[in-house]
């Protein structure tokens, strides 16, 4: 089991200057790996293998010790291979027929990693003062804010900056859990951007609409970077400041569905969830943005592995017609997206919209087969089929 701990680097200003050195080397090496690719296409008409390139530029990083060379031997090697993914899923979505996108050229804002193997030019040091040694920087220091486990291997490193913020990544290599045995209540969800979350005993998760929220300060520092000259030092600045705004959204963000996905997996033993791919929403200009705002896609992310840690069982079934059936006895009640009450003109049933699709699909989740009156509901209908699937 792979998991990855993120914690924050406070580098002196000597070291932030190391850090960004080797980052532009890294993105400059990159640039030249792909410059070459597309050179030696055009004139020989064949590719370039990784193994070519990597006996390529180790040369070239020994004969340049004061640039390329400062670069650790291992993290060349990603920065090689990365492109060579890039290149290999060029060709597979080429050969699918689907929009390539051939591999571009980094710019300074495109270029924000560096990958390493830990214990090869990058180790982390426990201590009475953890550090972060990183090959040419030197010993970093690190917010340690949780313990790594003690069972943990780190596999994988990536070193990071995010708004003039550095980080360090560290993949973890971690024996499979013990599952526990749950017995605790089932849930269904209905995820939506009125209610973030409607589950299937009344629950209603509000909205906090983290982007909306800051939408003033965007715009006035969006304006302030809009007037600032191209390639100028306070349009540096300018841009810097929106990234933070950025930023600090996202990180109310994930905070908020880390919280919430760990109490809902230590909750209940079953968790059923619409199977939706969520790019109907982003695609709509009218939900665009309160879809982005939302993250529903990263809920979905972060309740599959906790769930998985905690032994709950998350399954997603079809959601057609989960709206619009009626949860008490299966008949269908057609009704618009602003009408978020559900009336059912057969048995007087009357709630939330959202909580009554959340009831439906946990009723589709845990019977599949389930019919209900016949006639009246919605498999009668042949509308859909009740189905639900893992994860």
């Amino acid at each position: 089991m792979i998991r990855t701990y993120r914690y924050r680097l406070y580098p002196t200003n000597a070291q932030a200057r190391a850090l960004d050195f080797l980052l532009w080397q890294g993105r400059t090496l990159y640039n030249a790996a792909l410059e070459q690719r597309i050179t030696v296409y055009r004139e020989t008409g064949k590719g370039v293998s990784y193994p070519q390139q990597w006996a390529h530029f180790r040369d070239l990083r020994h004969a340049n010790p004061d640039t390329l060379g400062q670069l650790n031997a291992t993290s060349v090697q990603q920065m090689l291979r990365r492109l060579d993914k890039t290149f290999a899923a060029f060709f597979r979505r080429l050969k699918a027929g689907e929009k390539p996108g051939f591999p571009r050229f980094k710019g300074r804002d495109r270029f924000h990693s560096l990958e390493y193997r830990h214990g090869d030019g990058c180790k982390l040091r426990l201590g009475a003062r953890t550090m972060f040694y990183v090959q040419n920087a030197g010993e970093v220091k690190v917010k340690f804010h949780r313990p790594l486990p003690d069972d943990a291997t780190i596999k994988h490193v990536v070193i990071k900056r995010r708004a003039s913020k550095w980080h360090v990544c560290l993949m973890l290599d971690l024996p499979d859990p013990v599952i526990p045995e749950r017995t605790g209540p089932a849930v269904g969800i209905d995820m939506g951007l009125a209610h973030l979350l409607a589950l299937s005993d009344g629950t209603l998760v509000e909205n906090p609409r983290w982007l909306r929220q800051s939408l003033a300060q965007l715009r006035v520092a969006q304006r302030r970077l809009s007037r600032r000259q191209k390639g100028s030092a306070h349009r540096r600045k300018a841009a810097a400041q929106v990234a933070r705004l950025h930023e600090r959204v996202a990180n109310q963000r994930r905070d908020f569905w880390h919280k919430l996905t760990r109490q809902l997996a230590d909750t209940y033993s079953l968790i059923a969830l619409e199977n939706l791919t969520l790019a109907f929403m982003t695609a709509n200009r009218h939900l665009a943005l309160s879809a982005h705002d939302a993250g529903l896609a990263e809920f979905q992310q972060l309740l599959a592995y906790k769930a998985e840690e905690a032994g709950t069982l998350v399954v997603t079934v079809n959601p057609a017609y989960t709206s619009q059936a009626c949860s008490a006895c299966g008949v269908v009640v057609q009704k618009e997206l602003s009408v978020r009450v559900h009336v059912c003109p057969d048995c007087g049933l009357t709630l939330d919209r959202d909580v009554n699709a959340a009831r439906n699909i946990l009723m589709c989740a845990v019977n599949p087969a389930r019919t209900g009156p016949p006639g009246r509901n919605v498999a009668g209908c042949g509308a859909r089929a009740l189905e639900s699937s893992l994860l």
